[in-house]
């Protein structure tokens, strides 16, 4: 069994080059989350609009990880999610929703993701979920 990053080690490893998109229909939370992200790590952010073109940008692109909200017009984030995995298993899944209700989460997980962060923890949360979907990645 390899041996397992204390938390200190994930919180110090950068991940420098590493890739993420941003999904989210909602274009002021997306520049703010992307603008934090960028400003607090020195990872690549790019955006999706919509389910549908997450979709197609993963499968173009295969960022390192995938941060989904759940409720977007046309795809929601659990399909989206779903399509994702079918299409691109090296991209990893983390939600990020305002979305708090138990069984919206349990849906979000059974997907396969490996975080659900509440937008409204999105400072304290955000980050060391990517950090942790980044070190699982194979």
């Amino acid at each position: 069994m390899p041996e397992r990053p204390a938390l200190v080690d994930l919180q110090r490893s950068s991940f420098d080059g590493a890739s993420i998109l941003l999904v989210d229909d909602f274009e002021p939370w997306r520049s703010n989350v992307r603008s934090f992200l960028e400003r607090e790590t020195p990872w690549t952010v790019f955006e999706a609009c919509d389910g549908l073109e997450a979709v197609q940008m993963t499968v173009e692109f295969s960022p390192d990880i995938v941060v989904l909200d759940i409720n977007m017009p046309g795809l929601n984030g659990i399909e989206v999610a779903k399509r994702i995995q079918k299409h691109s298993l090296d991209s990893r899944i983390i939600f990020l929703s305002q979305d708090a209700d138990e069984h919206v989460i349990a849906a979000a997980l059974k997907t396969g993701a490996l975080a659900y962060v509440l937008k409204s923890e999105t400072v304290r949360g955000l980050i060391p979920a990517i950090r942790t979907a980044l070190w699982a990645k194979p």
